[in-house]
């Protein structure tokens, strides 16, 4: 099986970066992956400021995927998720929701015994790994691996998790996927600009899809179908997942939009992945037994 190491990593997402490894679709890859203070941060005497802008986000890859061209969508399919012994968590002043109250850097690092993140010496967290930063290299732009956008990338999603199923864009030949930010855990919105940070092993399945609609990115597990959005605010992110939502719905199940737009009122949800990157980003989540209802079947 491919493995793609995790010193072969990207800082941007682009067309121009040189692919690390090539592989088919269909194919099954591993993608070896540093936290996202490319494992800097070790004790509590090690603070955000001691890692460069530089070392922040590195992404394994870019990997070539034979087959996908421009108008393609490309489908990854997360097998397994395998994290490191110790996460480790940080907050600065500056940074995240509380940056404008906070005096001190803080680090904590976080064990990880039987299943569970320790926080402390009376709380456990059930780990729930998730990737932070997965997506396709862009059509023109070179864009920095700590945002998120149309091609993916820093949506910071804790649905992207194993047994889920992501759908991106390929602009480019090759798609050129790049991934890493994994989180032992993390809650909706990353308050405080990070979750329990760590390193990790993702095994995933990659499939070149031929004429398929959907809005992109878009996220499936057992239960839910998920719009992902990103934007400069939560209010415009919200409005994105929303409406592509929608197009999905009314494509898809043959609605009206009347029909569909009162379907979402009553039975999907809107949810912050994150606020605290360059842009936002929001999900909508449609139960996934309304789409069975219609017999609708995903590639």
């Amino acid at each position: 099986m491919l493995k793609l190491k995790n010193d072969t990593f990207v800082l941007s997402m682009c067309k121009s970066h040189k692919p690390v490894a090539t592989t088919r679709s269909g194919d099954t890859v591993i993608f070896e992956t540093l936290d996202c203070f490319s494992n800097k941060l070790v004790t509590t005497n090690h603070k955000l400021s001691d890692v460069a802008w530089s070392d922040i986000n590195p992404a394994t890859g870019p990997l070539f995927i034979e087959d996908a061209i421009k108008g393609d969508t490309l489908k990854v399919e997360i097998i397994d998720i395998q994290i490191a012994e110790q996460g480790v968590i940080c907050s600065a002043p500056g940074f995240g929701v509380f940056g404008h109250i906070l005096e001190k850097e803080t680090t904590k690092i976080i064990p990880i015994k039987d299943g569970k993140a320790l926080f402390n010496e009376n709380l456990q967290f059930p780990i729930n790994p998730m990737i932070g930063v997965i997506g396709t290299a862009p059509e023109t732009e070179d864009i920095p691996t700590g945002s998120p956008g149309f091609h993916g990338a820093n949506m910071d999603c804790n649905k992207i998790t194993k047994g889920s199923t992501l759908y991106l864009p390929v602009f480019n030949d090759g798609a050129l996927l790049s991934m890493g930010d994994v989180h032992a855990i993390m809650g909706d919105g990353e308050v405080v600009v990070c979750g329990v940070e760590i390193a990790a092993e993702i095994t995933v399945r990659v499939s070149v899809i031929k004429n398929c609609f959907l809005p992109l990115p878009f996220l499936i597990n057992e239960e839910k179908a998920m719009t992902l959005y990103s934007a400069s605010t939560l209010d415009e992110a919200a409005k994105g997942a929303t409406l592509n939502m929608q197009e999905f719905v009314t494509t898809a199940l043959g609605m009206s939009i009347d029909e569909s737009a009162m379907l979402l009122s009553i039975s999907a949800d809107l949810s912050i992945c994150q606020m605290v990157d360059p842009l936002m980003t929001v999900r909508m989540e449609l139960p996934r037994w309304i789409l069975d209802q219609y017999g609708y079947q995903f590639n």
